[in-house]
Parts: C-alpha cells; structure tokens; sequence
C-alpha cells in the first residue's frame, strides 16, 4: 500500500505523508460527494494526565516539530481507539479519501511544508494573535503558531479520532517538556515515548492552556463556537492546508471563514493547482471566492516543484 509505504520513511520532511487526494493512483477511487454529510461538532478536552496522550506513539520530528508516525497509528489504532472506522476504512479501501466518512486527517499533506515555509520568509508574525487550524490533521501549522508565542489556538478537524489520536498527542508533545518523553537523544530521529512514565503532569503547561480542540464539519464547529456559552472572539489568522480538493465543499468552506474571520483578519490558505479526480484545485475556489464579492484574494507564492502548488491569502475586501 503505497501511503503506508511512505508513512515509514523517516529521511524526509514530509515522513509519514503522501500527496493530497487525486494527486496519484488513489484519486481514480474518489468520487465527488454531492450529498453533504452534517458530522456534529463537539470539543475535545485536553487529559490531565499528559503523558498518557503519547501512550503507544512513535514520535518523529521535521522542521523542529515533532509529530506521530501516522503509519504506527494505523496499525494501532483499532477497535475503541477507531470508534468512527475510518482507520480501517482507509487502510482496506487504500483510499486517503472518504468523502463524509474521512477527509484525510491521518496523512500530513505537502503543502503544510509549504506553509510553514512560507511563514518564515513572509515573517508571518503570530505573537498574541488568535489562530485557527481549519483541517488541522496532524496540527503542525497551529503548532508552529504556538511556538510563536500566538495568544491562542484552536485546532479543527472534520474526524474526532484524528483529533485524539494525532493533533492532541501532536500539541502535548511540542508544548510539554521533551525530556519528559523522550527520554535521552532528542537526534531527530524516530523514538518511543519511554517505557517508565514520569511523574503525573500537574495540569497542562503554560502553552497548552492557549488551545482548543474541535471535531465536527465546518459548519457545525462554527455554529457550535458562536452559539456556546463559553467567550469566544474570532481569529486573527486562519491557517489552512489543502482542504479545497473537493468543490461541493466550497460553500462550507467559504462561510465558515466569513463568519469566524475577524473583520481586520487574513486567511493563509495551501493548495495543489488542480486535484485530480475530486476536481478541485486552487483556480476553482479562487473564481468560487470572487463571485461571491465577500474577500479578496491574492496569491502570495507559487512552488513549481512537482505538481504545482500554491499558497493564497484572503482578507475581506473592507478590511484595512
């Protein structure tokens, strides 16, 4: 199975990832969704105790980010840990793709890379700015938002099981002291958190208690944030990678950013040129986004390595 395959390769700063859907032989298997599928939002509390979120993880680490061998976690993720199926779902179907069933957590996509280097040769500032990771997956963009001292972060993604199983072991493992898990080497390379645990955090570090953690469709998150009891303000920055594959999406998509964008706020949005199969692609959703008069838009980088990618900004069109 090729995404496995590549799951395993720990030499590169894309290890245990592949290529968005429809940028290879998966994308003949994944057919447009045209029935929208409404999965309920819910928050994902962080554990008390910390080290017990890195049970059964292999770490690696890329970019000063550590990050969970996604291919560990298929093999161990299973039965209760899979309460939604979309582990072996994906590995049976050898599909990175099920349309309102899965969309692509438990791979790391290129163009997070992108992003991440983007944000440095644009000196994307994030200090005490209020950010989102729309389509989290692994967490790494909100993660590297954290570490630039963002005020806080909130992490999304359309399956729970991601969440628990990789954004939130993701988070605790950049934000909690590394020689509390990682025992001695810290190399680079692959590890397991040690077999003899540490002593029980006493609550979450300074940096997690910035965070929060959301599953659910785009739609149902933004709803359940505007309407809940608990003060909330909207974001600073949005930070999104590769989640306009599919077009039946757009509108979520489009209105979920309308309605949690502040007013003086900017989008960073990652994206393949075009996505094979599923149709979408970065052209698409900016004639999507124009049409609809609410944000304005500009391409702030082209990467022609490959397929070619690109990273979009959007503010709305009365912002300053």
């Amino acid at each position: 199975q090729e995404s496995t395959e590549k799951s395993k390769q720990t030499a590169g700063p894309v290890a245990g990832s592949s290529p968005r859907p429809g940028t290879d032989k998966h994308g003949d298997e994944m057919p447009s969704k045209k029935k929208l599928c409404f999965k309920a939002a819910k928050e994902h509390n962080i554990p008390e105790d910390l080290y017990k979120v890195l049970e059964n993880k292999v770490m690696e680490r890329a970019s000063d980010l550590y990050y969970v061998n996604m291919s560990v976690v298929e093999m161990t993720c299973l039965d209760d840990a899979d309460r939604e199926g979309i582990v072996s779902q994906s590995v049976s179907s050898h599909s990175d793709l099920i349309p309102g069933v899965y969309e692509g957590g438990l791979k790391i996509w290129e163009c997070t890379f992108d992003l991440i280097d983007f944000f440095s040769e644009a000196e994307i500032h994030f200090t005490n700015k209020s950010v989102l990771d729309l389509g989290c997956g692994a967490g790494l963009l909100g993660i590297v938002a954290l570490k630039g001292k963002a005020g806080k972060v909130h992490f999304q993604d359309y399956n729970s099981t991601v969440i628990d199983e990789i954004t939130l072991p993701n988070a605790v493992a950049n934000c909690v002291d590394e020689g509390s898990w990682m025992g001695s080497g810290g190399d680079g390379k692959t590890h397991e958190p040690p077999s003899k645990r540490p002593k029980k955090a006493e609550g979450s570090p300074d940096t997690l208690t910035k965070c929060r953690f959301f599953s659910g469709e785009w739609s149902e998150v933004s709803q359940f944030l505007l309407s809940s009891s608990k003060p909330f303000s909207k974001y600073d920055i949005i930070l999104t990678s590769e989640t306009i594959y599919n077009p039946d999406y757009y509108g979520a998509l489009h209105d979920t950013l309308a309605k949690l964008l502040d007013k003086n706020g900017r989008v960073y949005l990652a994206s393949k040129a075009h996505y094979f199969g599923v149709g979408g692609g970065i052209h698409l959703f900016e004639k999507f986004v124009e049409e609809r008069k609410v944000f304005r838009t500009r391409i702030v980088k082209i990467i022609d390595k490959g397929l070619q990618r690109y990273i979009m900004e959007m503010a709305f069109k009365d912002s300053s």
